[in-house]
């Protein structure tokens, strides 16, 4: 048998932006271990805002793990907290959300590096260069060596971890980065982003930069930080049509103010209708219309067919991909395919 290394990984009770915590158990295995083979773990929810101090006992249930591609016989395992008597801690976000193997989801993770307080590339008291070379850009001045360092070491760590990333990009503020995660299912999908993002906070630890998941840091003439969510369903993928599609946007649009209550905080700072997507008290759609709530690409209205993805682009970079892929499902559900 060997020892692994098992880093258990949660979400606390911090408002209106849960943290990831983390703690390492050692046990023995044959070999890698299932998910079934992990025991239940407990930690002081009086210390991550989750329990009171008189009282503060709570469960970590495993619900995905991934191998650990920095440490020999590592595993990283997502939990959810539990309450000591099996049921979900109302700061849970994992354990209720509407789940559907058939809805795909796509979600484009912005963030800033920051080192000092200020985003990289950022001079001391002063700003860099207007926004217009950096988005995609190449070379020092655009996207600093350490910038490039760090968003293709997270990509590789995020491809030998089994996480399915499809891809980063500069972005179009200077000090800003993007990747994005890719999976078949809203639980499935947001396991793997919330890893992601661990796996980004931890990486950086290691070159003294922090990640700045805020969805505005930069105030005035600089990009904000989104996290798109690219969506299809069976029904849009197989089927699609005009008539469905339309009804489907208005029932989006009917939801609006649940869908904002949920992606993500401050999100007026960034949903202005200047920089991107539409302001955040109005809807509208439109084919790959970077200025609109939802943009539609030209491959799915080609032939008038209405069939393929969708991508809201309202949701903010501090967003729970739980919460967000719920909401999406659950509005997607209202409308009738028949």
């Amino acid at each position: 048998m060997s020892k692994f290394r098992l880093d258990y990984v949660w979400l606390d009770g911090y408002t209106p932006v849960a943290n990831l915590r983390t703690k390492c158990m050692m046990r023995e295995f044959d070999e890698f271990p299932t998910l079934e083979q992990l025991p239940e773990w407990g930690f002081d929810g009086s210390s991550t805002k989750q329990a009171a101090g008189g009282d503060s006992d709570c469960v970590l249930k495993p619900v995905a793990l991934y191998p650990d591609p920095t440490r020999l016989n590592g595993v990283l395992v997502m939990c959810e907290v539990m309450l000591p008597d099996g049921s979900a801690h109302p700061s849970n976000s994992r354990a209720t959300i509407a789940d559907d193997e058939g809805t795909w989801f796509g979600f484009e993770q912005e963030y800033f590096l920051m080192q000092g307080g200020r985003p990289l590339g950022f001079p001391v008291g002063g700003y860099p260069e207007p926004q217009g070379e950096y988005y995609c850009g190449v070379g020092f001045k655009n996207v600093s060596s350490l910038g490039r360092e760090i968003s293709d070491t997270h990509l590789d760590l995020c491809i030998e971890a089994g996480i399915n990333h499809e891809g980063i990009n500069a972005e179009v503020a200077a000090g800003q980065w993007e990747f994005q995660i890719f999976g078949k299912g809203s639980k499935r999908c947001a396991d793997e982003m919330w890893m992601a993002r661990f796996l980004l906070l931890r990486l950086c630890e290691e070159y003294e930069i922090d990640v700045e998941w805020h969805c505005k840091p930069v105030k005035g003439d600089w990009n904000g930080s989104g996290m798109h969510c690219n969506f299809s369903t069976t029904h849009l993928r197989e089927v699609g049509g005009k008539e469905y599609f339309l009804k489907l946007m208005d029932a989006f649009e009917e939801f609006t103010e649940e869908h904002i209550a949920v992606y993500g905080p401050e999100n007026e700072l960034r949903l202005t209708g200047l920089h991107e997507t539409q302001s955040i008290d109005k809807f509208s759609w439109g084919v790959a219309d970077r200025g609109a709530s939802v943009r539609v690409p030209h491959s799915f209205v080609k032939d008038d067919k209405y069939q393929g993805y969708l991508e809201d682009r309202r949701p903010n970079s501090e967003g729970d991909p739980y919460l967000i892929a719920s909401r999406v499902i659950q509005t997607i559900q209202s409308v009738p395919t028949a």
